[in-house]
């Protein structure tokens, strides 16, 4: 290739390597109102972008994966948790997690309501953005064993139950077990199944187990006559009964999403239901 040669080749491939970019950048474009759902942001979500930038929580916190990475993405934080669990957390993080036992540092920022009710519209909002699958690995909230655990520890006691058939066939635990990771929002996203290692929600180790004594209880609520209708009750109606005294619920409505009814079919909770029973 001679210099004529080479003058022309760089030329043409620069040309050819700027259309591209500019195809791509007019594409990206073209799809930011759909990817962003452009429609939802209220002067709601403006406020609340407001609130995370004035209390700096992008110091601790990442969205789309850009922040500080010392704390959780938070980038579909309100599809895993919903809004009255954030709206309580961020009240008073402490009543969540024991500093000493979890080692959450999450400060109490004394926001007001109208702030708290504005930032989760915000986080709402990124939680609808089509970031397809960016990051790959997010840091994800989880959570750390509570003092029982750690007393089980200490004492070299198992800290997991193992699953076993009830009622149901294996093959209904084995759909069932694959919802509790793949359903909408995931349910390993809340809730764990290490004895002690409640979450957002409790630990389902030995959830039938204490599933029965509820039924048995006077106190119980719900309508449910076994271990599975409750299971099943829990998921359709997560507020027919409320666990008195337990941080998972605010202003009679529990932290559980209502939406699995709509997500799941009947056939999948029962599937669920069954893999959830198999822990006693």
């Amino acid at each position: 290739m001679n210099i004529r040669q080479a003058r022309h080749f760089a030329i043409i491939s620069t040309a050819i390597s700027a259309f591209v970019f500019l195809a791509l950048t007019a594409d990206s474009h073209r799809q930011f109102p759909e990817l962003t759902n452009e429609e939802n942001l209220t002067p709601e979500v403006g406020r609340g972008m407001d609130v995370w930038h004035e209390f700096n929580c992008i110091n601790c916190h990442t969205l789309f994966g850009e922040g500080a990475y010392y704390a959780p993405d938070l980038t579909k934080i309100a599809e895993l948790r919903g809004r009255p669990y954030l709206e309580a957390y961020m009240r008073d993080p402490s009543q969540f997690y024991d500093e000493n036992v979890h080692r959450r540092l999450m400060p109490k920022q004394d926001l007001s309501d109208q702030q708290i009710a504005d930032l989760v519209s915000f986080l709402d909002w990124v939680s609808q953005v089509d970031n397809q699958g960016w990051p790959p690995r997010p840091i994800y909230v989880t959570g750390g064993l509570t003092r029982s655990a750690v007393a089980a520890a200490q004492a070299n006691e198992p800290t997991s139950y193992e699953a076993r058939p009830v009622t149901a066939d294996s093959a209904a635990i084995a759909r069932g077990e694959n919802l509790f990771h793949t359903a909408v929002p995931a349910c390993n996203a809340c809730h764990s199944t290490q004895r002690g290692a409640d979450m957002a929600g409790p630990s389902l180790a030995g959830v039938a187990t204490r599933a029965a004594q509820v039924i048995g209880s006077p106190d119980y609520t719900g309508e449910a006559t076994d271990v599975e209708s409750y299971i099943r009750e829990s998921i359709r109606t997560p507020s027919a009964h409320l666990v008195p005294g337990a941080m998972y619920s605010a202003n009679g409505v529990s932290f559980m999403p209502d939406t699995y009814p709509k997500t799941l079919t009947d056939e999948q909770i029962d599937d669920l239901a069954a893999f959830l029973a198999s822990f006693r």
